[in-house]
């Protein structure tokens, strides 16, 4: 089942409007569509619910805009320098970069390995690691093993099965 769609912009009979101490949270009548808690401090006890929704509107115009403007560059950590990291506070392996060059493997009954930096990692743990980029998109290429290092050429086509 896909996630939650990520927030819109939204007219006051879209959502239902709360406020918590110095936080405003908009909640979409849509189920299919996230939530928004938004820190606007003590005023937000005498602002309208207009002023409110028309400040959650401002806030994601402004991201989109960010977006917009975004040029991604990937990060590749340099081949002999480790690509993940244990992190004490999120108690689980994590990526130092956006690009994993990895092996895959198989235990016996056919259970995948992923093998990232000569550590091995269940797909569990693969999985959970994947999930310090949740909301972003992948591509995964596949490649021979000698071939981790190289940039492969991608061909656009569909393939004849």
């Amino acid at each position: 089942m896909p996630g939650m769609k990520k927030p819109q912009i939204a007219t006051l009979d879209e959502v239902v409007l709360a406020r918590d101490g110095d936080f405003a949270d908009i909640t979409y009548r849509d189920p299919t569509v996230g939530g928004v808690n938004l820190k606007i401090g003590p005023e937000v006890a005498r602002m309208t619910d207009q002023e409110i929704l028309d400040c959650h509107n401002e806030v994601l115009l402004a991201m989109q805009r960010s977006v917009a403007s975004y040029k991604h560059r990937a990060v590749e950590v340099p081949p002999g320098k480790d690509q993940v990291r244990y992190s004490e506070q999120c108690d689980q392996w994590v990526p130092r970069g956006d690009v994993l060059r990895c092996v895959i493997h198989h235990e016996s009954g056919r259970r995948p390995v992923i093998e990232i930096d000569d550590r091995e990692f269940t797909l569990e743990e693969f999985g959970s690691m994947l999930t310090t980029f949740s909301g972003w998109g992948m591509r995964i290429v596949f490649v021979p093993d000698t071939d981790l290092e190289k940039r492969p050429v991608i061909v656009v086509k569909d393939p004849k099965d």
